[in-house]
């Protein structure tokens, strides 16, 4: 029932506004410090991940907190900024410089960072959205392409 209830605050404008303006700046440091035990909302009601990547602009290294799906060994996030018009920034900075450091719950590793074709999103779409359900509304909030992105470990 909390999962439920913190998933679906987090699809609705206000809850939005929430990961914006709150989350999204404690939520990175807050997961890292308890080695992915915990965020603002106390204990992750999704599959979550802090990906950091280097700015394409500044060249310093930039910490996100997004829910992610897991595919085979590799990861998938969404660039869906919540259904916003624009891009989030940290699609702009992996697609200048894709190799990332991603931090899950009790581990820390090297990536790679990929955008997925058209058709490789459209098979895993359906599952992702079941993993994120908040997908189901972000996606009607825009008329723009959503990416995803397949965060494959470095061996």
């Amino acid at each position: 029932m909390y999962a439920r209830f913190v998933n679906w605050l987090s699809a609705t404008t206000f809850g939005s506004w929430l990961v914006k303006n709150f989350a999204s700046k404690v939520d990175p440091i807050l997961f890292r410090a308890t080695n992915g035990r915990f965020t603002s909302t106390g204990v992750p009601t999704l599959p979550m991940l802090t990906m950091t990547a280097v700015g394409r602009k500044s060249g310093e290294k930039r910490a996100v907190q997004l829910a992610y799906h897991k595919d085979g060994d590799d990861l998938l996030i969404v660039a869906s900024a919540m259904g916003a018009e624009n891009h989030p920034a940290w699609r702009y900075n992996i697609e200048a410089n894709p190799d990332v450091e991603v931090q899950v719950r009790g581990e820390r590793f090297e990536a790679v960072a990929e955008l997925l074709s058209d058709e490789d999103k459209a098979r895993v779409w359906p599952a992702v959205k079941r993993t994120i359900p908040q997908m189901n509304v972000y996606e009607k909030r825009t008329d723009r392409k959503i990416g995803v992105f397949r965060l494959r470990r470095k061996r």
